[in-house]
């Protein structure tokens, strides 16, 4: 068993064991693995794409799935006493709530796998989809150069976290005191993606909406990037703001066919934390 809170949990090693599993998924393989298990879901009515492929990911597995609303974690009770009765019943937990902490003291109770589904400060399952989705079509995603555009919040962070753990070239683009400590930033999109060839965004709070023109990805700035270069906008994306609206229309965007690999990866990460896979 083990839990997978942040992405810095996995080695690089672990890493490509969980992209193993995702390609024998694709397969056929562990068909069954979930049959008469049960995955109890904590999410919220707003999570779209983390909670379908979730829930489906189960489905195909043979499992089921038992749904709340992360402020059920809010409740009086201790997580010791809500971990002692569900141990009795849950195969595995996927949280996706603010609090980091929650899920951390969750965890230190349980008997059973906990998967970070989203926190406030990071969003590890995506940021390894997307990973894994670049290794489909880069001849070494590893080697690649990477800019994120957009604020420190929890994708920005998992990114510098997926950096530090693959040792990724990593930059940020950025309006002022929006900078992720560690990582080199520009301030202009101009000077920031010469050279890279993955571009990564985040979605914008609305403070920063008008500070951030000189750092939006348009359709003219990719044209700068290295030949091949790739957009992956993190959804939910907003033309005009993070992105342009050509931009999305180009060539450059892989985002929907990238998600696609978000049901077979959560479903390897599933797998992984419970104790599947070969050695």
């Amino acid at each position: 068993m083990k839990d997978f809170i942040r992405f810095t949990d996995l080695s690089r090693d672990e890493i490509y064991k969980i992209f193993r599993i995702a390609d024998d998924i694709t397969e056929g393989k562990y068909e069954g693995f979930l049959r008469g298990k049960t995955v109890v879901m904590f999410f919220p009515d707003s999570s779209i794409r983390t909670r379908v492929t979730f829930e489906k990911g189960v489905y195909l597995l043979g499992g089921q799935t038992i749904l709340f609303p992360p402020a059920t974690l809010d409740k009086k009770e201790k997580f010791k006493d809500v971990c002692g009765y569900l141990s009795n019943w849950a195969d595995a937990v996927i949280i996706r709530h603010n609090d980091i902490a929650k899920i951390d003291e969750m965890a230190s109770y349980s008997s059973f796998p906990i998967i970070n589904g989203l926190t406030d400060v990071n969003h590890p399952c995506e940021i390894l989809s997307d990973l894994y989705a670049l290794s489909k079509i880069r001849d070494d995603f590893t080697k690649d150069k990477y800019l994120f555009c957009g604020k420190r919040g929890n994708i920005g962070n998992t990114w510098k976290s997926a950096a530090d753990v693959l040792g990724l070239d990593l930059v940020q683009c950025c309006c002022e005191a929006c900078e992720i400590d560690g990582v080199p930033v520009f301030y202009d999109i101009n000077e920031a993606i010469v050279g890279r060839d993955i571009v990564c965004t985040d979605t914008l709070p609305a403070y920063i909406v008008d500070e951030f023109d000189e750092c939006r990805v348009t359709k003219a700035a990719m044209e700068k990037a290295n030949k091949g270069a790739v957009l992956n906008p993190c959804p939910p994306f907003f033309r005009g703001e993070e992105v342009s609206a050509d931009v999305i229309d180009s060539e450059y965007f892989v985002g929907y066919g990238f998600k696609k690999h978000l049901l077979t990866v959560q479903q390897a990460v599933m797998i992984y934390c419970m104790g599947g896979g070969e050695a």
